[in-house]
């Protein structure tokens, strides 16, 4: 979704009123001190799809609907005889995104594919890794309007990190809730 000067909806909303109020919030004197979202990375991780080729072409397939961008295979780095894995197989399929699509896929995320998770009452607002980072699971693909229910084979879940230029949980945190996504603790910000 762009706005009518071609950037993306969340692009422009950052750039007129995120900055601003993170400035205000911390202190920030320097512009470049100011956090930004830097890359979103989906991840899905399928143990049966070194048994399954099927399973990992449809995952793929989905996540490159979902994201707009052609996925990677992963494969494995070590091999694991109690799980029948040999290092090199493949075991997942993942993307990372940037710039226009990022932004344009977060946009998405929070207004449509958000409100269709089952039971939703907002995200922890304590799960970010101590480094500026935060991960969302999400236990189904299709709460994502892009996937046809006809081309699932087999439903699994997503991992979504959220990568910011921050250091510091806070500062992210705040990042994240004036983008627009919704915690558990925190009152929504409404685009």
């Amino acid at each position: 979704m762009s706005s009518e000067n071609g950037k993306p909806r969340l692009r422009q909303h950052y750039d007129e009123t995120v900055r601003a109020k993170l400035a205000e919030t911390f202190g920030f004197e320097n512009p470049h001190q100011i956090p930004r979202l830097e890359k979103i990375v989906i991840n899905a991780g399928l143990g049966d799809g070194k048994d399954n080729p099927r399973l990992l072409k449809s995952a793929a397939n989905e996540i490159a609907v979902i994201s707009g961008q052609r996925p990677v295979i992963t494969r494995a780095r070590n091999s694991i005889s109690n799980f029948g894995l040999r290092e090199g197989m493949p075991i997942g399929t993942m993307v990372t995104l940037r710039s226009t699509r990022m932004y344009e896929f977060l946009d998405r995320f929070i207004s449509t594919a958000v409100p269709r998770i089952r039971d939703f009452r907002g995200f922890r607002s304590r799960a970010f890794d101590g480094r500026g980072n935060y991960t969302v699971g999400i236990k189904e693909q299709m709460v994502f309007a892009e996937v046809d229910y006809d081309e699932i084979v087999k439903i699994h879940g997503l991992n979504i990190t959220f990568v910011t230029t921050t250091t510091r949980d806070d500062e992210a945190l705040v990042l994240l809730r004036e983008m627009g996504m919704p915690f558990r603790d925190e009152v929504p910000v409404v685009i």
